[in-house]
């Protein structure tokens, strides 16, 4: 007799081999980083509002020039040695997860004209049939976060999903919301 299989999900296994990627801190490598050096803090909860113990973050950003590491972005702005603008990071038994990075400049969109600062964020849990993806986005740029063009796509009363709090001295604090009225704002990728 033949049965059906569970679906796969993208956990809860989804740390074995990945520890090694780990990336907390994102300056570490990069002494000749300038720019303001910012702690990005927060929590990963389902639809409930309880801790997802066992997920990951990554992160992946531009330098405060504006600039990926990547080989598309082949822009005339400075690289900076050692600062490769990923990080990842394990949920922590309270749904908890913290980066250490640098406040990343604006980044041109598809068409040339210019985005907001912005992290681009996965995330991985169990329970997800493939991760989800959103952006977090700065509180003091509110000038170039009304003219960003991913931002005009959200519904005005969906945007603060999107946008970080202030939370002491260059610590922003952004909670990742699965599901429920508070969702944050999800892109397809």
């Amino acid at each position: 007799m033949l049965y059906a299989t569970a679906s796969q999900t993208v956990g809860p296994y989804l740390h074995i081999g990945l520890t090694g990627l780990n990336c907390a801190d994102l300056t570490a490598d990069a002494p000749d980083l300038a720019g303001q050096r910012i702690v990005i803090e927060g929590r990963v909860v389902d639809g409930r509002g309880e801790a997802v113990p066992d997920g990951m973050v990554e992160i992946w950003q531009a330098n405060p020039a504006g600039r990926y590491r990547h080989a598309e972005d082949a822009r005339d702005l400075p690289l900076v040695p050692g600062f490769t603008g990923f990080g990842r990071v394990p949920t922590e038994a309270d749904g908890s997860f913290r980066f250490t990075t640098v406040k990343p400049g604006a980044v041109p969109d598809g068409e040339g004209r210019p985005q907001a600062p912005h992290i681009l964020v996965s995330v991985f849990t169990r329970g997800l049939v493939k991760h989800v993806a959103s952006r977090m986005y700065f509180p003091e740029e509110s000038a170039a976060n009304a003219a960003d063009g991913v931002l005009a796509l959200v519904p005005a009363d969906r945007r603060a999903t999107l946008i970080a709090e202030p939370a002491g001295p260059n610590t922003y604090r952004w909670n990742v919301v699965l599901q429920g009225p508070d969702e944050t704002v999800f892109f397809d990728i």
